[in-house]
């Protein structure tokens, strides 16, 4: 009941009176754009600078675009790589392939394509379940991991999560909803934005636009859809993964006002290394509501020797 508990003060707390945070940033100069195929999509992925590299995976309401101000932190001795999930962003969107299991295996093609043999790992969202995935099957290629409020399907408390009112939206798909939500896709995203954050002015206009018009794009709202008719598999192929726990070390961060300390007690049930961190005055959008905060813990637990 404490899972719920936390997720519900998310919904409670959109009175708080603090100032707006976050704006939709550039990525630093010298990014480029490669576009790799995987799995019969073409892939949209941010790479720049040099060094040991960090891959970056986002979450649904949000693409690759919200790791800006991580990048710019972490660029300076690190090759950056921050793909577009498949289906979402500007990435392509192929019929099959939503499972989490293959989109790992597929992130896994990306570092391979890069010529990356191992990466530090930073997620939010779906991309911690795409992570999951990722890690579990190569645990040799991800040395470190931070990981950012979500769960992971078929993991710890995950039927006790799936009871809280407020993820309605993972079994919301099919041709009458995509005919729904045609057109309102700002309207959509204003129930995530407003309900799952500690207070809605942290996202602002320009951020609530900027997504807005990305998942208005053909076919994008569908198959961000699929990611979460996925979950059923998901749960199944993790509770196999989970058989072997994951070695490498793990900084599980959740917003005070959403996982919290919850998302450390995920991740134990599949890793043995794990510390945890709370982002204060935040809900579930930690890196439009805090961003300074979570860029200062998560660079210092990537930098950390």
């Amino acid at each position: 009941m404490r899972i719920l508990t936390a997720l519900f003060a998310a919904a409670l707390a959109l009175g708080a009176a603090w100032p707006a945070a976050a704006k939709i940033e550039k990525f630093p100069t010298g990014f480029r754009i490669e576009r790799i195929m995987v799995d019969g999509a073409s892939m949209y992925v941010r790479v720049g600078g040099t060094g040991p590299a960090i891959v970056m995976l986002h979450g649904f309401a949000d693409t690759g675009d919200m790791w800006a101000p991580m990048a710019a932190s972490l660029v300076k001795g690190h090759t950056i790589v921050v793909p577009d999930l498949r289906g979402m962003g500007l990435s392509t969107h192929p019929e099959g392939g939503y499972d989490k299991k293959s989109q790992g295996a597929g992130i896994a093609k990306i570092m391979d394509a890069l010529k990356i043999d191992k990466a530090d790992l930073i997620t939010h969202d779906i991309g911690n379940m795409v992570g999951y995935a990722l890690a579990a099957q190569f645990p040799e290629r991800i040395t470190k991991w931070a990981i950012i409020d979500a769960p992971i399907p078929g993991i710890g408390p995950w039927d006790d999560i799936l009871k809280s009112p407020l993820l309605w939206h993972f079994n919301f798909r099919g041709p009458d909803v995509d005919r729904l939500v045609k057109g309102r896709e700002r309207i959509y995203l204003d129930r995530f934005y407003n309900e799952l954050s500690a207070n809605p002015k942290s996202i602002d206009e320009a951020t609530r636009r900027h997504y807005a018009k990305l998942y208005a794009r053909p076919g994008n709202m569908h198959y961000a859809f699929e990611q979460f008719a996925a979950f059923a598999q998901d749960a199944k192929d993790n509770q196999i993964l989970a058989a072997k726990k994951l070695p490498m070390p793990i900084l599980a961060l959740g917003g005070d006002k959403s996982f919290a300390e919850m998302q450390p007690v995920i991740m134990r049930a599949v890793a043995t290394n794990v510390e945890s961190g709370v982002i204060t005055n935040s809900g579930h959008w930690i890196m439009e509501e805090q961003p300074a905060l979570t860029v200062k813990l998560v660079s210092a637990f990537i930098d950390k020797k």
